[in-house]
């Protein structure tokens, strides 16, 4: 969970050069590395293609044994590097997506990779191509809804954000926090664009009426799915309510309900101009961490085709290996549509306008 206040003030004073030794300079950030202690210890948050046997497989090939310290998603990466920059803990991080992504390279906390890479999906490197930070999978994150809550209750599925401030939704929908959810922070990005691309309402005031239509918002994408989505597998759950017809997850999360259940799912993705955001997760070589080589291996391993091909069933992601996709197994791809048009904000924007689109979210939903 990123506590935006606290990193603010991080910002604001941790100084820009770390006290390790000096390798070099880059683009006005210093450089520094610690000696190699045949471990790699990862910073992540609890990805599940980055099983023990994966792991262990790592080790056997290389002879580096891995560490993990694990955050509770992308922002606490990035919480957890800030917090450690003069005495880094982590030799690299693993999930930081281009909604942080700018901030880590703003504050120097990381450093540049020399590994091999394969040929990678163009749209992967859109966000950023640079040898800070490789892409490691990707996915389309959007409004999730439940088809069959809207056929019982003769509800027209939408077609514009703004119909959800109607009557018809009031009570219905479930948003994850942008301060303390990645994929919270990728839609609200999106309603930014949306709103400035083909409407006179501002994202702002639409997120205020939304707050007044008695939207449910909740720390976290777990929350918001899981027990309160009435469309997924929550409904399986412990503690299940399903008293949201709609809420943010990735525009694939029908093909993996499909996928998971017999090619059957009541869950549809709403392909709504703008209203879509593409999210890409990066590995990267953390600023004054410690064997280059340890990290490099792990990011070639980790873009070998034996790992990534199976992003999709290991980590219910994009593969970003050039020419892949979804597999066709139980409508997995079929019930996974591609925006036709996300978002168009860039990163160094996000990196500018972040902090305060944060509090101006909090302030016209009354949410943290």
């Amino acid at each position: 969970m990123i506590r935006v206040g606290f990193i603010l003030l991080v910002l604001l004073f941790a100084p820009l050069s770390g006290c390790l030794s000096t390798d070099s300079i880059t683009d006005e950030c210093v450089i520094t590395t610690s000696a190699d202690d045949k471990t790699l210890t990862i910073v992540t948050y609890d990805i599940i293609a980055l099983s023990d046997e994966v792991l262990q497989e790592f080790t056997n090939q290389t002879g580096y044994s891995i560490e993990m310290i694990r955050t509770d998603d992308a922002g606490g990466i990035l919480e957890q590097l800030l917090l450690t920059k003069e005495a880094p803990q982590a030799d690299l991080a693993l999930g930081l997506d281009n909604t942080y992504l700018q901030t880590a390279l703003d504050n120097c906390l990381l450093a540049p990779h020399s590994a091999t890479l394969p040929d990678l999906d163009p749209q992967a490197l859109v966000p950023y191509a640079g040898n800070m930070a490789v892409p490691f999978d990707q996915g389309y994150v959007c409004l999730n809804v439940d088809t069959q809550a809207l056929e019982q209750n003769n509800v027209s599925y939408p077609t514009t954000l703004e119909e959800l401030v109607n009557e018809d939704w009031r009570g219905r929908t479930a948003f994850p926090s942008p301060t303390t959810s990645s994929p919270g922070r990728a839609f609200m990005t999106a309603t930014i664009d949306y709103f400035e691309q083909q409407s006179n309402m501002d994202a702002m005031e639409w997120w205020e009426a939304m707050s007044d239509n008695d939207a449910i918002f909740t720390s976290g994408w777990t929350e918001a799915y899981e027990t309160h989505y009435s469309g997924g597998y929550g409904v399986w759950g412990e503690g299940h309510i399903g008293d949201a017809w709609l809420t943010v997850s990735y525009c694939h999360s029908p093909g993996v309900e499909a996928y998971y259940g017999g090619n059957y799912t009541i869950s549809s993705a709403l392909d709504i101009d703008y209203a879509s955001f593409h999210q890409v997760e990066y590995a990267a070589k953390v600023n004054g961490g410690g064997s280059q080589s340890a990290v490099d291996a792990f990011i070639e391993f980790l873009l070998s085709e034996e790992i990534n091909i199976n992003m999709p069933e290991n980590n219910l992601m994009y593969s970003v290996l050039d020419g892949q996709d979804l597999p066709e197994t139980d409508g997995y791809r079929h019930h996974s549509p591609v925006p036709t048009q996300p978002s168009e904000i860039t990163t160094e924007r996000i990196d500018d306008e972040m902090e305060s689109w944060l509090m101006d979210w909090r302030k016209a939903t009354k949410a943290l």
